[in-house]
């Protein structure tokens, strides 16, 4: 070696490099000061009055005005979806209705910048994940299903599937412009019509969407989208006009939604709360491993009902993991979710950041090991430090209950047989990761984990074709693929 070789430092993982601000600009987005309903095809006022606010959480400004509704603005986008269903969605040939969901579809990409950019500042996450994830999928969904439109036949032979009526459908802050995609279309599909609910936190992607509906010129009535409260979502679920509710969200919320529909004709879909068990064996790809486990817990915020969540690490590349997984957290960028350099961006809200501090001050009182990233946080909004916890107890509330943030409890496992009882014990169960060199272990594994989805050698992999749920208390039914049409039809 030369000696001018030897002189050269090696380069530590936490050197600290600071990367020149990359914000994305938002001087092509297009936002209105107030939001009102989008029913029967025009936008309309509140019956109340009232609105509220929507925040953008990475520095606690006002983005907007957004429209309250309530039971009388319910009932009257129930009864838009309920006209058009009967006169025109329903009669409509299949081939027809394809082609509008392939409008939608192709006006969602035109318009693929905008609606990252305001995916970003209302929720928070980082650009990269809504441009190079949220909203791809999001056409892509809306692609898959038009396709099935004039299909239906043949996804269910030697039957003669029948829409529904009136979907109801209330989605979550976390994925707002997908969870509505995933919703949406499949009902559009079937033949029904919708009166959709996105979250209070959330609603500006789900409006944007009603004006690009508008653009398509599907016809008016076909789709609704409301704002409001719990209350509002209530009136939804309790609606004798509605026929199907999809709901994703808490699983406390998934019980009440439960009990109000038991005795009813309502057809129902929950999908709900996760704690995902993440494993690795010793003989797994270590650094991709890592990786993957950096993709579904902290690249995310954790804000995916499906998040890594719980890491079981096979004691034999215990301190090798752990150290690998500690080095990389120091290397993510906490940050203006509008920088392309963000890694995690803002907490969605200030009740959600609340509710994360609480657990990190659970898992310390019982006696779990808490590590931190020593990035800084900017001053104002909301944010927290990606987590890890180790020596984290089976029964630790840590371990057991949904988080929801970037927070990581980290266990140890000897055998296949204890770690599978170790990952299924727990209330949920709607997804898993396997990360392992030996495919006989992988098949093993997931003929015995009880979770609607596991990754194997990879996580967070998403596509419309395949199906998406849960089970215990994760909820029940698919969403996705041609699992997902059966949901919105009487066969």
């Amino acid at each position: 070696m030369s000696k001018s070789n030897k002189e050269v430092p090696k380069l530590k993982l936490n050197q600290g490099w600071n990367y020149a601000p990359a914000p994305e600009s938002a001087s092509h987005v297009k936002l209105k000061d107030k939001y009102d309903l989008f029913i029967g095809g025009q936008f309309v006022k509140p019956t109340s009055g009232k609105y509220f606010d929507t925040i953008n959480p990475a520095n606690e400004e006002k983005i907007a005005k957004v429209a309250e509704a309530n039971t009388a603005d319910v009932d009257k986008a129930v009864k838009a979806a309920r006209t058009a269903y009967d006169k025109v969605w329903k009669k409509m040939p299949p081939k027809e209705r394809g082609k509008y969901i392939y409008r939608i579809a192709r006006l969602i990409q035109e318009r693929a910048r905008e609606f990252a950019v305001i995916e970003s500042m209302d929720g928070g996450k980082p650009i990269k994940e809504a441009r190079d994830v949220d909203v791809p999928l999001v056409a892509n969904h809306f692609f898959y299903y038009a396709g099935w439109a004039d299909k239906l036949q043949y996804a269910f032979p030697n039957r003669i599937p029948q829409p529904l009526g009136v979907a109801g459908q209330i989605i979550p802050w976390n994925f707002p412009l997908l969870m509505a995609a995933w919703k949406i279309a499949p009902a559009l599909a079937c033949g029904n019509t919708v009166v959709l609910k996105p979250a209070e936190t959330t609603p500006l992607t789900a409006l944007k969407l009603a004006e690009l509906i508008q653009e398509s010129g599907l016809p008016e009535g076909v789709v609704n989208i409301i704002t409001g409260f719990g209350e509002t979502g209530a009136a939804i679920v309790n609606h004798p006009g509605i026929d199907k509710i999809a709901f994703t969200g808490s699983t406390d919320v998934g019980k009440i939604i439960q009990k109000a529909v038991a005795g009813t004709n309502k057809k129902v879909t929950l999908e709900l709360g996760g704690k995902a068990a993440n494993i690795i064996f010793d003989d797994a790809p270590i650094d991709q491993a890592v990786e993957g486990i950096i993709n579904g817990i902290y690249f995310n915020q954790g804000h995916v009902c499906c998040a890594g969540s719980r890491l079981f690490v096979q004691e034999s590349v215990y301190e090798e993991v752990i150290q690998k997984l500690k080095d990389r957290i120091e290397t993510l960028i906490v940050g203006d979710p509008m920088d392309k350099n963000t890694d995690i961006g803002a907490i969605n809200s200030r009740q959600q950041l609340d509710n994360i501090n609480k657990y990190l001050k659970i898992g310390a009182d019982e006696g779990a090991e808490m590590y931190q990233s020593s990035c800084n946080l900017p001053g104002k909004g909301f944010f927290c430090k990606p987590t890890i916890f180790t020596n984290v107890a089976q029964s630790s509330r840590i371990a057991q209950e949904e988080i929801f943030g970037p927070v990581l409890t980290v266990q140890t496992f000897r055998t296949d047989d204890e770690v599978i009882e170790k990952a299924n014990n727990t209330p949920f169960g709607l997804s898993a990761g396997v990360w392992t060199d030996k495919g006989s272990k992988i098949f093993n594994l997931t003929t015995k984990m009880r979770a609607g989805v596991v990754w194997a050698n990879t996580y967070n992999k998403f596509d419309p074709t395949a199906p998406f749920g849960g089970y215990k208390e994760s909820g029940f039914g698919r969403e996705g693929g041609l699992h997902g049409l059966s949901a919105y039809l009487k066969v």
